[in-house]
Parts: structure tokens; C-alpha cells; sequence
């Protein structure tokens, strides 16, 4: 299964904007790249923008 370390690799985000029930990351290793946009429902309840999230083992994680 060739590939598969990258599924669970810790990807780490921060929160640019909010816009109603979605939110768009930035990829703080790749901030050139296009913002990921991300159901709310998905993420903890208390982010806000400029929150740090990391992405492991398919959950989004509150980073404090």
C-alpha cells in the first residue's frame, strides 16, 4: 500500500476566514497554496479565524 504514510501524515492549518458553515485553512507548510475549504460541522466548535488546527488520523485537532 504504497503511499499510505501520507494519509497520516499531521498536516498542520491555520483558520484564514469563516464565511456561515465553512471554514478555509491555510496550509502553514505551503501558505502559496489555495485555502482548503472545510464544513464547519467537521472542526471543534470553538475555532475562530487565526485558530491553529492540525489534521491527524482524519480529524481536525484544536491546536492551543
Amino acid at each position: 500500500m504504497e503511499g499510505m504514510g501520507l494519509m497520516f501524515e499531521r498536516i498542520e492549518y491555520t483558520v484564514e476566514r469563516i464565511d456561515g458553515d465553512y471554514a478555509y485553512l491555510k496550509n502553514d507548510a505551503a501558505p502559496d497554496e489555495e485555502l482548503k475549504c472545510v464544513a464547519r460541522a467537521l472542526l471543534p466548535e470553538e475555532i475562530s479565524e487565526g485558530s491553529k488546527l492540525a489534521y491527524e488520523m482524519f480529524q481536525y485537532i484544536w491546536r492551543r
